[in-house]
């Protein structure tokens, strides 16, 4: 007979009993619109072309039904995904107004510039998880460089450890502005955007 393992604890931050999803208003907006979008929208057309699709006869052969309930299946879990980013969400503005002490260090929701080793000056926006992009120089909060910048301030030298490289790098400057997000677009093939019935 098994023995039962244990139950693995979440995981969990060295500073607290549970990671917190820091996200910026616009993020959590963004997040909110694909949720609507797919609970109002496309989960409903999805829903009327798998009832068309059952109603074409055997099921076990029709392409469109089977392709149907696996796009819903997709969806049904994407929604879960969503309410519980959403749900676990701890909204921080940075462009809220704060303490001057605060203010000259980096948390959060600050845009950051450093110079490497090698002299190059880079510009990092510190956000949430679900709000990171590359293009932009947005990065995650839980990344190893906004580890290594975490409550640094301006002159401040910091070692970013990565997986592949030790760095050292130099702050320059600290910002606590609005921090732009592209809003949520509808995706390209959504079911809801054909809004035509086979």
């Amino acid at each position: 007979m098994r023995t039962k393992r244990p139950l693995r604890e979440p995981l969990r931050d060295a500073t607290g009993p549970k990671l917190k999803n820091y996200i910026t208003p616009a993020g959590l907006q963004r997040l909110k619109d694909a949720h609507r979008f797919l609970m109002n929208r496309e989960r409903p057309a999805v829903t009327k072309v798998v009832a068309w699709a059952a109603s074409n006869g055997d099921r076990s052969e029709n392409a469109d039904y089977l392709y149907s309930k696996r796009r819903l299946r997709q969806i049904d879990s994407r929604i879960r995904f969503l309410s519980k980013r959403i749900d676990a969400a701890e909204v921080v503005d940075p462009a809220a107004p704060r303490p001057a002490s605060a203010a000259e260090r980096i948390f959060f929701g600050a845009t950051v510039t450093y110079r490497n080793a090698t002299g190059y000056e880079h510009v990092v926006s510190i956000v949430g998880i679900d709000e990171v992009d590359v293009n932009r120089h947005y990065i995650s909060w839980r990344s190893p460089l906004a580890r290594a910048l975490v409550k640094a301030g301006v002159g401040d030298r910091v070692i970013l450890r990565a997986p592949k490289k030790t760095e050292y790098l130099e702050v320059l400057d600290v910002e606590y502005a609005a921090i732009p997000m592209e809003p949520f677009r509808e995706p390209p093939g959504a079911e809801a955007a054909s809004n035509v019935l086979r």
